[in-house]
């Protein structure tokens, strides 16, 4: 949720930022609704005040033997009126609240408006591999080399969803192993998120309202409950509806679940078998910081992510985002991008964002300074990282002539120091 105050004292700015997002609001009128509710407010305080000042009257205006009616009568039509303003006032809170929790928010200044056309590379990671011999895309070298099973997948699920079998499985489990163990050695916390959540959830990490109907709910009577489309989702409520103190800042969490996501791919080339799933293995950062901090964590999670990708020797780029292509709840987000030779195009595996202090006005979650004052923290995410892209990249990148795929050096002691996967005898 955004700044009330923030809004007013910048309202063109407001406009222009939001507009670079793609998002249109009247934010005129919202700035009269603020106005209006601080003064109606303004009039029930002082009302109130006279209220009690009068009332407090009454004795010494008996004792002197004075009238008390016109005091009652004043008292009572000041009640009337303040009784008017709080029904007013009710009204005109639910129409600026629901206005509020529908905007996106702001986008870094520093980003280009627009979509995707406007996203900008900013970094690459070795040359794009060539080969001298006929590729093979990642579905072809699952089926060839035994590693899923689309389409018993299919039978069970239907599409969009797969089986990873025998060294498919163990690669898929020794991907994630080694993101694990590397966020363990950089001090992050080890998180094991539930994978139902409830609407709070949704709502304090931006999802609901506007993208309730992308999420996979469940069907529980006087209950609204949800698969989380990502671990980002639970670890960003870990502190909704708490005060911490500034020096246990920053808390850095990662957690591996798998994602529940309602779109999957479609009959397009670039989105074929794994590239798009209703449901995939990721492992997540999620950063609470300072709100002068953040900026620092911003870059320590692109590091992370970068680095990941990096020690699996994958070609790979980094994507600054337009400020219309960054999600509804996110000020910054930078992609990092996988290379698929097959198709050679780029596909994310992290998207590292900070949505400042968004999410944490949602969730009312906040830290108080060494002075006393009570602050909004800022929460950052970061895929470190998804698999069902990672997976074929590496089948993709690290393939050989006649078949075979080289394993990864960093995956091998995950692979019980197995080196190459070798094509299944039918």
């Amino acid at each position: 949720m955004l700044d009330i105050n923030y809004i007013l004292e910048n309202k063109e700015e407001v406009k222009t930022l939001l507009k670079n997002k793609g998002y249109e609001a009247d934010i005129d009128t919202l700035c009269e609704q603020l106005l209006q509710k601080r003064a109606i407010q303004r009039s029930v305080e002082l009302n109130k005040a006279e209220q009690n000042k009068l009332s407090k009257s009454v004795p010494q205006v008996k004792k002197e033997g004075g009238d008390v009616n016109a005091i009652f009568a004043k008292v009572k039509e000041l009640a009337a009126e303040n009784k008017a303003n709080e029904d007013k006032l009710a009204v005109l809170e639910k129409e600026i609240y629901d206005v509020l929790v529908a905007l996106p928010n702001l986008p870094d200044k520093d980003l280009l408006p627009g979509e995707k056309e406007n996203n900008k590379p900013i970094y690459y990671y070795k040359e794009k591999p060539t080969f001298s011999f006929k590729l093979k895309d990642h579905v072809t070298l699952e089926e060839s080399l035994g590693l899923i099973d689309y389409e018993r997948g299919a039978k069970v699920s239907g599409a969009g969803t797969w089986f990873y079998t025998g060294l498919g499985a163990q690669l898929e489990w020794a991907i994630l192993n080694f993101f694990i163990s590397e966020h363990l050695k950089d001090g992050f916390t080890f998180m094991l998120p539930p994978h139902i959540l409830n609407y709070e959830s949704g709502f304090t990490a931006g999802q609901f309202p506007k993208f309730e109907n992308d999420i996979f709910k469940l069907d529980l009577p006087e209950q609204f409950k949800f698969m989380l489309p990502t671990a980002e989702t639970a670890l960003v409520n870990y502190y909704r509806g708490e005060i911490l103190k500034e020096e246990e800042l920053p808390k850095k969490f990662f957690a591996y679940t798998p994602c529940y996501r309602k779109e999957a791919g479609t009959n397009r080339v670039e989105e074929r078998g794994m590239i798009r799933g209703y449901q995939f293995n990721k492992v997540e950062m999620v950063e609470y910081t300072a709100d002068n901090d953040s900026d620092r964590a911003f870059e320590e999670l692109v590091n992370k992510a970068k680095t990941l990708v990096e020690k699996l020797g994958l070609h790979f780029r980094i994507s600054k985002l337009a400020a219309g292509d960054c999600s509804h709840s996110m000020a910054r987000t930078y992609d990092i991008e996988v290379y698929l030779p097959s198709l050679d195009i780029y596909k994310e595996v992290s998207s590292v964002s900070n949505a400042r202090s968004y999410q944490a006005r949602r969730g009312m979650m906040r830290y108080k300074d060494k002075e006393g004052k009570v602050h909004y923290m800022h929460t950052l995410n970061g895929s470190g990282l998804a698999t069902s892209r990672i997976f074929p990249a590496i089948l993709e990148q690290y393939q050989n002539e006649d078949g075979s795929v080289t394993i990864p050096e960093v995956l091998r002691p995950f692979m019980g120091g197995l080196t190459v996967l070798k094509p299944i005898k039918k």
